[in-house]
This record gives structure tokens, sequence and C-alpha cells, in this order.
């Protein structure tokens, strides 16, 4: 591996170096989804946009801390135990996934389809919670699953809630990503803002996949915690818009009242 030249580190403090190199190598964890049982060099600099030398560098340190496992038969990477044990101490110190883990089994076995609770991660959501009702068709989504901001019900209903400048900032990343979306990105959004003005919830029907509907409430836990938000949602021949604006959306309400007085109540 070639050496960085000195100049190269000229004006630049041990601090920021190492900044710098810590947040590339949060580039490259963040670049594996719930999908992906593996990830070879080229995808992880496609995902990332870093150079070869920088993904080699920084895949050896991650390999050599855990983080990452090299699978030398393959020549591709997966996730490491040090990942998976402070992902899972990250959700297992966040009250809200806590409570919210049963009631999302309810919601779910109450509507027939699934439930989740996300957060948003960069242009995405990502799930934190999930639970699916016993049958032969539901989502394959699952905790750490990724999906578009702007096309689901979680997403939109998390945009929604979302203080303006903030949001016209994530609006304006989202159109700088895909400009030729630009009118529809726009149109979401405000389509989410009056359901939500009307309803309480936001609804999504064919948005994302044309055959998935769903409902979607942000929620903004007491303790200052981030800002989330839960969804409901199915295939289209199980869930339909009536049922969406109908019982699950008056569900989902339900679901989210509850959240706020365990929480409030201190049963976390």
């Amino acid at each position: 591996m070639r050496k960085r030249s000195k100049s190269s580190l000229e004006g630049q403090s041990d601090d920021s170096v190492n900044a710098s190199s810590l947040v590339r190598g949060l580039d490259i964890l963040r670049a594996f989804r719930a999908s992906d049982p593996t990830l070879g060099n080229l995808e992880l600099i496609d995902r990332t946009g870093l150079p070869k030398a920088t993904i080699s560098r920084l895949t050896y340190a991650l390999v050599n801390m855990g983080y990452l496992i090299y699978h030398e038969e393959l020549g591709r990477y997966s996730i490491g135990p040090s990942t998976v044990t402070l992902g899972y101490s990250a959700l297992s110190s966040m009250p809200v996934v806590r409570v919210a883990q049963p009631l999302l089994q309810r919601l779910a076995d109450n509507t027939g389809v699934a439930g989740a609770l996300g957060t948003r991660s960069g242009r995405e959501m990502v799930y934190l919670a999930n639970a699916r009702a016993l049958g032969p068709v539901t989502l394959q989504l699952n905790v750490g699953s990724h999906l578009p901001i702007w096309k689901t019900a979680m997403g939109l209903a998390y945009m929604v809630e979302m203080l303006p400048a903030a949001r016209e900032d994530l609006v304006r990343q989202l159109i700088e990503n895909e400009p030729q979306s630009a009118d529809r990105i726009k149109t979401c959004v405000e389509e989410a803002s009056a359901s939500f003005a009307r309803h309480g919830y936001v609804c999504t029907f064919g948005t994302w996949y044309s055959y998935i509907n769903a409902v979607g409430v942000a929620f903004r836990p007491t303790d200052g915690s981030q800002l989330v938000a839960l969804t409901c949602g199915g295939i289209a021949d199980l869930l339909s818009k009536k049922d969406c604006m109908g019982k699950v959306g008056e569900a989902l309400l339900d679901t989210v009242r509850q959240l706020q007085d365990l929480l409030e109540n201190g049963q976390s």
C-alpha cells in the first residue's frame, strides 16, 4: 500500500486527519444494507465514492478491529461482530424501541400486515424495530433495512414532522440527488402535509412499489430523543386504500398514543 506523502498531510492536524478517517470508515460501514450479506471493493467504492487506496486502508483497519470480516475465498467483506454489538447496544439504549416492539406486534396482528418504527439516515429511513402478522405474504423488511424517505409513508410522515428549515434543506438534497424527480418529490411532500393536517397520518399507495400500500405517523419522544416514525403497510391485495384511510390509520394513531403514554409513565 502506498503511503501518503508528508506534503499531503501539511496543514492538517492529527485530530483533523483522524476525524476524516473516522468519517470515511463510518461511510464504509453505512454502505452495507440489511440485504447485503457481503460487499466487494468495487461495490464499496461505488457506494461511498472513496478512492480504491482509501477503501483498502480503511477496510484493513476495520477488519483488525472486528467491525468487518474479510472472506478471503470470496475477496469480499461482511459486517463484523463489533459492528453488530455496537448496533444492538444503540438499539437497546433507546427506550422508544423497547417500548414500541410489543405495540408493533399487536398492531401487525390486529391489522394482518406489518408494523415498523424507523428514523432518518441521510436521504433514507432505516428500520429500528418491526413486526409481522402471521401469513404467507408479508413485507420482507427487517431491522436495519433502508427505504427511500420521499417514496414511503414512514419517510413522508417523518418529513412532515421535521422543523420547516430542516425539511426544506432535506427536500433540496433529495432534488439535487434526483433532479429528474423534482416535481414528484415536491408533490409527495405537499400531499403528505395535507393528509397529515386532515387525518393525522400519511398514506402512500404504490409510490415506492406499485403493489405496496402503507400508512405512516411521526412521533417525537418527550424525553428529547430523536424523531422517529411508525408505519403499517402491506401488499395492496391485503391492505386496500379504504383500509389505510380507515381502520389501519386509526389503529396506527392508537399505537402512537399508547407509545406516548407508556414512555411518559416511565414504562421503558
